[in-house]
């Protein structure tokens, strides 16, 4: 599996990660067939921003009805992990459930990709996906 960025989008992530230190950013992949095509911000509202993400569900349910209008798809979201590690976290796993939808962490200056995989009713076991950026 891979997914395509532009440099713009790519840089426009580690700039909003980069200028919220202190609690996860996050927002919603707008594209098809594993091409980013449109990054929406949402606002995190998790009860601790600083350790875990929550899209806004506004956002979520607004963005979802525009790109079905606009014959698009929400591939993925993205979010930002302020401790350096570009890698799913326990509670991304507890919480991620296999839906064909790509995970994506800004850490540590740069992104990473993941696919969530069902476990069973326990926490998902993700599977890197290859970044290219465009």
């Amino acid at each position: 599996m891979k997914l395509q960025i532009s440099s713009g989008d790519r840089q426009y992530l580690l700039d909003l990660a980069a200028a919220s230190p202190e609690q996860e950013v996050c927002g919603l992949l707008l594209g098809r067939e594993g091409r980013v095509e449109e990054l929406v911000a949402a606002c995190n509202v998790a009860r601790d921003p600083a350790r875990s993400f929550e899209i806004d569900p506004a956002t979520l349910l607004a963005t979802h009805r525009n790109a079905r209008g606009a014959g698009r798809q929400v591939i993925g979201h993205w979010h930002s992990h302020p401790n350096g590690r570009a890698e799913p976290s326990a509670r991304d796993a507890a919480r991620a459930t296999e839906n064909g939808q790509i995970w994506l962490i800004i850490a540590g200056g740069g992104l990473s990709a993941w696919a969530p995989r069902s476990a069973d009713g326990r926490p998902a076991q993700f599977s890197p996906v290859t970044i290219e950026v465009v």
